[in-house]
């Protein structure tokens, strides 16, 4: 059982290789493939974890202030992300509204929930409750997470509304532009490592 563990497999061509012990920022790369095998993430957990914790307080900002505000022939318009769910749930199309709440608000809330969880140091790190089902939810949710697409279609239905009315930038919309970046570089840590670290008690 002590031999199986000290062994890796490559994850895009399934080589086997013997597990090696990597100094921080050391990578080790499939000999047949080329693609990476193993890394020490002891170093970029410095790093993930206040990016995590940033990313949450910029994703209350983004969903406590008006996105943008519109000025159209006299009348002043404004709503937050979680305003426009409500709009469009009392406007009958209940199923969009659970679809933008589920991928531009809970999802990533969740995921990012679930990083802070299991990048928090602890004292006991094999007893840590839930940490290998809460690494298969992460996983699950990884795809759902939608943030880029939503602003994506907030920019474009700007553009076009922009010749008809005028249009001022809220706080939420900038702080959706920098939670976009970031969570760019928190989702894609690779969940393999969270074992790596667990096992390090970091």
């Amino acid at each position: 059982m002590r031999e199986i563990s000290q062994l890796i497999a490559c994850e895009h061509c399934d080589a086997v290789f013997k597990k090696l012990t990597l100094a921080n920022g050391e990578i080790a790369r499939c000999l047949r493939c080329g693609n990476e095998l193993d890394r020490n993430a002891q170093e970029r957990h410095r790093h993930l974890l206040p990016l995590t914790i940033a990313s949450l307080i910029i994703f209350v900002i983004a969903n406590s202030f008006p996105i943008v505000e519109m000025e159209l022939q006299g009348l002043h318009s404004q709503t937050t992300l979680i305003g426009a769910v409500v709009s469009l749930a009392t406007e009958g199309i209940s199923m969009v509204a659970l679809l933008v709440m589920a991928t531009t608000i809970l999802f990533p809330f969740m995921q990012m929930l679930i990083l802070f969880y299991l990048l928090v140091p602890s004292k006991n790190p094999d007893e840590r409750p839930g940490f290998s089902l809460l690494i298969r939810m992460m996983q699950t949710l990884r795809p759902w997470g939608m943030i880029e697409v939503f602003l994506l279609g907030v920019l474009v239905a700007l553009i076009k509304l922009s010749n008809m009315a005028t249009i001022i930038p809220g706080i939420a919309l900038w702080a959706f532009c920098m939670l976009t970046i970031m969570l760019t570089v928190v989702v894609s840590f690779n969940p393999r490592y969270l074992w790596q670290l667990e096992e390090s008690g970091q």
